[in-house]
């Protein structure tokens, strides 16, 4: 019996908004810092399902990437795929510079505090236009929210799987401080 293949992992680079046109162009809003590199993909996996397209085009338009798909060829196509998340698979994504790390790694990351004691772990990161990433963390002392900013992450090793923070005033509830400090 053929080994099973590990299922291939995707990273979202867009959401689609609405049909551009009337021959299937999609307009998406982008949701990843290499923009560029979409237009050279081969291929573009879209909606829950990670369904398959060949990427026959992709271009700029006021903020937003135009998207021509293989298989989409009119506005009525196009409208089945709106609110579709559109992702790469994660071996045809750009190559990471020293330090950085896509979101999909950190589920399961232990967070601890610069002085020992451990939160939890990283269950999702929350990632909002404008703003800082958020790192929700569920442990004993139940769902955490840890800013991803310089003054609370100290360091953060992917590999080894750990995250060490430094919590400000305020980033725990009031009673958790006390509850703790006995």
């Amino acid at each position: 019996m053929p080994e099973k293949q590990p299922e291939p992992h995707y990273l979202v680079v867009g959401r689609v908004l609405r049909p551009h046109g009337i021959r299937g162009e999609l307009r998406v809003e982008v949701l990843a810092d290499y923009l560029e590199r979409v237009a050279g993909l081969e291929y573009l996996f879209v909606g829950p399902k990670h369904r398959r397209y060949a990427l026959k085009k992709a271009r700029p338009h006021q903020h937003l990437l135009l998207l021509q798909l293989e298989g989409c060829e009119d506005r009525d196509a196009a409208e089945q795929l709106r609110g579709a998340v559109v992702e790469v698979a994660q071996e045809d994504a750009i190559p990471l510079a020293e330090g950085e790390y896509y979101h999909s790694q950190l589920p399961g990351v232990e967070v601890v505090t610069d002085a020992g004691e451990v939160l939890g772990e990283i269950i999702e990161v929350l990632s909002l236009p404008g703003a800082n990433d958020v790192y929700i963390v569920h442990g004993l002392r139940g769902e955490i929210l840890i800013p991803g900013i310089r003054d609370v992450v100290q360091s953060l090793d992917v590999e080894a799987g750990r995250m060490v923070v430094h919590l400000l005033p305020g980033l725990l509830a009031e009673g958790e401080k006390a509850q703790h400090k006995r």
